[in-house]
C-alpha cells in the first residue's frame, strides 16, 4: 500500500491519476446531484470531494438522498455554519421525537430514546448521572489498568504474520473498557461490540445488514442481558459503574425499557465507535504520512498534540443530525420549519478557513483541539477525555516496543455514512 501524500486525506485512490480522476467524477455531477450521504463515497473513501465542492460552492445546500426515510436535508460543510447549528439547540432540535441525531427516520419500535438525543432539560439530567463516570478522579483511577490492559494486548500480537489491526487491537482495547465501564462480565465483552455493530447497522445503507427486526431481536437481547445487571445493582448500594448510576439516578432509574435500551446503545456505541475507529485511523493516517511518524520517533513528546490530531483526521462519527423547529436563515439559505440538517463534521475538520492546511495531518499542529470532532454545546461528548486517554496510552505503548508497524493492505471500511470506521486493517509488525 503505497503512502498517500498529497492526495486529500480521504483519498483511498493509490496514485495521482486516480484522484484526480475521482474528483473529476465529482466536479461533473450538476451540484443539485450531489448527496454526502451516499454511502459508496464512505465504502470508497472518496466522499471528501463532494464535501470539498459543497464547502466552496454550496456551504449549506439542499441534498436529496434516493433511501427511504432520509429524502431531502440540508448538508451544512463550513466549520462556522456547523458551530452556528451545534450552539443554538433552541432553534436546531435533536430530540428523538422530532427525528433524531441520524438523517433516516426511524418509525415505531425503532425510534429508540437516549439523551443524546433529548432536548433540555432531561437531556441534562440524564447526561448528569451518567457524567461522575468520566470526572478526573476516574480518569486518574484508571490510568494504570488501561496501560496494563493495553501492555498485555501489545505483547500478544503476531510477529512476522499478517494479522487484522481492528479485531487483535481496536477491538480488544475498546470491549476492555467499556466492560471495565459497566461492571460487564470480562468474557463476554465481545458482545458489546456485536451489539454496537448491530445498533448502528441500516439496511438501507447496507444490504449485508439484518433485517429491522432481526436487528431489534437482538437489541432486545442486550436489553435483557443488562436487565439482570440493572435488577443486581438496583438492590445494592450504589457504585461507581454505568448501570449503577442509571439504577440509583433520579432522573433515570424509572426509565421505560425503550428509554434503557436506547441508552444503552448510545452509551456502548459512543463508548466504542470513536476510539475504536480512531485507534485504527490514527495508523492509517501515520502509514500515509511517514514523515510524521518520523516526527513522532524523534520526539515521543508529541503523543500529546497526535492524540487530537488523530481524532480530528479520522472523524469517527461523520456527521450528526438536527431538526428545525422554527423557520429561520443559515449561510443565506432559507431552512423551514421541520428541515432536517446535516453538520458534517467530517467536512468542518477539512475547512481551511478554520484549520490550517487540514488535509495534511501533522502530529504537532499548533491548535491540534480545534476540530469539530466531539460536537459542541449540551451535546459535546461525555467521554471525549477518557478517549484521549487510552488512545495516549495506546501511543506511549507503540512507540515504546514496536520500532515498525507495517500496513501491508487496503482497510475495509464501514458500510455507513454516519460511524466513519472500519472493520479490518492487515498490518505485520517484523519480529
Amino acid at each position: 500500500m503505497s503512502s498517500v501524500l498529497e492526495t486529500p486525506a480521504f483519498a483511498v485512490p493509490r496514485s495521482a491519476a486516480e484522484s484526480a480522476a475521482a474528483r473529476a467524477l465529482v466536479q461533473a455531477l450538476p451540484l443539485e446531484q450531489l448527496n454526502p450521504a451516499d454511502v459508496q463515497g464512505f465504502v470508497d473513501d472518496t466522499v471528501g470531494f463532494t464535501l470539498e465542492r459543497l464547502r466552496r460552492e454550496s456551504p449549506v445546500h439542499r441534498s436529496r438522498s434516493p433511501i427511504e426515510g432520509v429524502g431531502d436535508y440540508w448538508s451544512v460543510t463550513r466549520y462556522k455554519d456547523i458551530m452556528a447549528v451545534d450552539t443554538n439547540h433552541a432553534v436546531f432540535s435533536s430530540d428523538w421525537t422530532h427525528g433524531g441525531i441520524t438523517l433516516v427516520d426511524q418509525v415505531g419500535e425503532q425510534q429508540l430514546p437516549m439523551f443524546i438525543a433529548m432536548d433540555q432539560p432531561k437531556h441534562d439530567d440524564q447526561r448528569k448521572a451518567v457524567s461522575p463516570i468520566v470526572a478526573p478522579s476516574n480518569l486518574n483511577n484508571w490510568n494504570d489498568l488501561i496501560r496494563e490492559r493495553t501492555i498485555s494486548v501489545l505483547e500478544s500480537l503476531p510477529r512476522n504474520e499478517t494479522f487484522d489491526w481492528v479485531d487483535k487491537v481496536s477491538i480488544e482495547l475498546t470491549t476492555f473498557m467499556l466492560a471495565t465501564l459497566f461492571d460487564f462480565p470480562l468474557e463476554d465483552r465481545r458482545l458489546l461490540t456485536f451489539w454496537s455493530d448491530i445498533a448502528t447497522a441500516n439496511k438501507a445503507t447496507n444490504p449485508d445488514a439484518p433485517e429491522p427486526e432481526v436487528r431489534m431481536a437482538e437489541l432486545r437481547n442486550m436489553l435483557g442481558y443488562f436487565m439482570r445487571l440493572w435488577n443486581e445493582r438496583v438492590n445494592a448500594p450504589p457504585k461507581t459503574d454505568l448501570i449503577s448510576m442509571l439504577a440509583h439516578s433520579p432522573a433515570t432509574r424509572n426509565m421505560g425499557p425503550q428509554e434503557f435500551m436506547g441508552n444503552l446503545v448510545l452509551l456502548i456505541v459512543g463508548g466504542n465507535d470513536t476510539t475504536r475507529n480512531s485507534m485504527t485511523g490514527g495508523l492509517l493516517a501515520l502509514h500515509q504520512f511517514p514523515q510524521e511518524m518520523a516526527k513522532l520517533r524523534a520526539n515521543p513528546a508529541l503523543i500529546d498534540s497526535l492524540v487530537p490530531e488523530i481524532i480530528r483526521w479520522q472523524t469517527p462519527l461523520a456527521y450528526m443530525r438536527r431538526t428545525a423547529l422554527q423557520d429561520t436563515e443559515l449561510a443565506g439559505q432559507q431552512i423551514r420549519k421541520g428541515d432536517k440538517l446535516a453538520m458534517w463534521y467530517l467536512s468542518g475538520n477539512r475547512d481551511d478557513a478554520a484549520i490550517a492546511e487540514p488535509d495534511r495531518f501533522i502530529v504537532d499542529r499548533e491548535r491540534p483541539r480545534q476540530h469539530l470532532s466531539f460536537g459542541f454545546g449540551i451535546h459535546r461528548c461525555v467521554g471525549n477525555r477518557l478517549a484521549e486517554l487510552q488512545l495516549k496510552i495506546l501511543w506511549e505503548e507503540l512507540l515504546a516496543r514496536f520500532p515498525v508497524i507495517e500496513v501491508v493492505g487496503e482497510p475495509t471500511r464501514v458500510r455507513s455514512p454516519f460511524v466513519r470506521g472500519f472493520t479490518k486493517l492487515p498490518v505485520r509488525i517484523p519480529g
